[in-house]
């Protein structure tokens, strides 16, 4: 996948963004400049949730608190939120993505359908988007058959035994039950064919309905997308998409698609029983959304992980071979030591944790983490992200990227991303000019205020 262009109207900080990201440039890094302010995190965290939520539920609500504040309506009461142009490098096809919000009367208007069904199906019950309705519904529907199999054959082997005044009120409850299941099923069976007819008048206008938004205040409003894919095309490019974009950003970053009370304890007292809440927030939202990666000072977790995997491969291959033990736990430990100078990476032996190592005069010595370089740990973290996820040909989204990294890293920093994985799209929100001249001007996008100045003429 590659991000051809980002345009965003009005929304929050950004107004006119317009952005191309040409996807025969090499290599594929954008630095995304401006001064403080300019809405790159914001701009980066947009793109996250329209591309990584909309088909999953358990997104959904990360995507609707980013979408909170939506701004003003124009006259014609649908807004464009966003358009985004994304290549689908398998399909060799360009895919345009245009993000409208509807209030719920031109979304009524534009269904032309019975209010009150609608209200029923789309705003009174607003979680999950029309695919993951027709699955749920769908299962619904074969559970109530079952159901009624199950009954009617529990029935008929009690009616066939003697008759008795306690098998004459089973049977009648039994039939009863029967009825209710029967009118359930119906029930769900009227609501796939509404949601079958809203799917083809969507469809006739392009477009697919993605979610309920929640705002502030009224008015009540949808979030639908207009696109170019076929029907039978949908589902599987959302699939591949949302697998295929991710964000890497510090934690110390406001994140937009936390609740907004979580981002509010920040300006609590740090005594406040709440104050706490927002950073285990962040943790909560990493199950929710694999393609986060909230990276710190030294991400343990993936660093065990990375050894795990490789762990167990050897053993694997040890079983496969009757003996032979294979080298990846090695080779990994190949891999991360150049990045720490001279000093040595280690696993605890029962992988509770890592030790780092120093070698003076033939003898190791065993460090601190104060005798650390956060820049050498921030880069060992990244380099395990991209490896330990196998993230390829992917969208990849990194803010704040040079914090911590001496000026002579910000500039090798886009040749490390080049190397460690050549065949993503990697835009990088920064600050920093030495990121910015490792690369050609035309890869630079800036936001205003811009972080590159032009120097006024010379007057002779």
């Amino acid at each position: 996948m590659h991000l051809q262009r980002v345009r965003v109207p009005n929304f929050r900080v950004l107004k006119d963004v317009d952005i191309t990201f040409e996807k025969d440039y090499f290599p594929r890094i954008f630095p995304l400049g401006s001064l403080n302010g300019g809405g790159k995190s914001t701009l980066l965290q947009l793109i996250f949730v329209l591309l990584h939520c909309p088909f999953h539920s358990k997104r959904l609500p990360y995507l609707k608190n980013v979408l909170r504040e939506i701004g003003e309506y124009s006259e014609s009461k649908v807004k464009l939120l966003a358009e985004i142009n994304v290549f689908d490098e398998i399909q060799r096809k360009n895919i345009n993505l245009e993000f409208l919000v509807f209030q719920k009367t031109d979304f009524d208007r534009l269904l032309d359908l019975d209010i009150e069904e609608t209200q029923k199906l789309y705003f009174s019950n607003p979680e999950g988007n029309d695919l993951e309705r027709k699955k749920e519904i769908r299962q619904n529907i074969q559970n109530q058959q079952q159901e009624i199999f199950t009954l009617e054959s529990s029935l008929e082997v009690h009616i066939g035994h003697y008759y008795t005044t306690s098998v004459e009120k089973y049977a009648q409850e039994a039939t009863e039950s029967v009825k209710s299941a029967k009118e359930s099923l119906e029930l769900f069976r009227e609501k796939y064919e509404l949601l079958e007819k809203i799917t083809e008048i969507l469809q006739k206008e392009s477009l697919t309905y993605l979610c309920h938004l929640l705002p502030q205040s009224d008015p009540e409003s949808v979030l639908l997308c207009r696109h170019n894919l076929e029907k039978d095309e949908i589902e599987s490019f959302w699939d591949t998409l949302s697998t295929k974009t991710f964000l890497a950003a510090p934690p110390t970053q406001v994140f937009l698609f936390l609740p907004r009370q979580s981002r509010k304890t920040l300006f609590k007292a740090k005594s406040s029983n709440n104050y706490n809440s927002y950073f285990s927030q962040i943790e909560s939202s990493k199950l929710n959304l694999p393609g986060l990666f909230a990276y710190d000072f030294l991400a343990i977790e993936l660093i065990i992980n990375a050894f795990r995997d490789a762990r167990d491969k050897d053993f694997k291959q040890a079983v496969k071979t009757k003996g032979d033990y294979g080298n990846h736990y090695q080779n990994l430990l190949n891999e991360l030591n150049p990045m720490l100078n001279n000093k040595k990476i280690n696993i605890d032996p029962d992988l509770s944790g890592v030790n780092f190592t120093i070698e003076n005069n033939g003898e190791e010595i065993d460090l601190y983490p104060e005798d650390l370089s956060h820049g050498e740990l921030k880069r060992l973290s990244i380099y395990l992200w991209l490896k330990f996820k196998n993230i390829k040909n992917s969208i990849v989204l990194i803010d704040e990227i040079e914090t911590a990294l001496h000026p002579d890293w910000q500039y090798q920093i886009v040749r490390d991303l080049e190397e460690w994985e050549p065949s993503n799209q990697y835009i990088l929100a920064t600050h920093s000019y030495e990121l910015c001249q490792a690369l050609t001007p035309a890869h630079v996008k800036e936001l205003e205020p811009k972080l590159i100045k032009q120097k006024p003429d010379t007057i002779s």
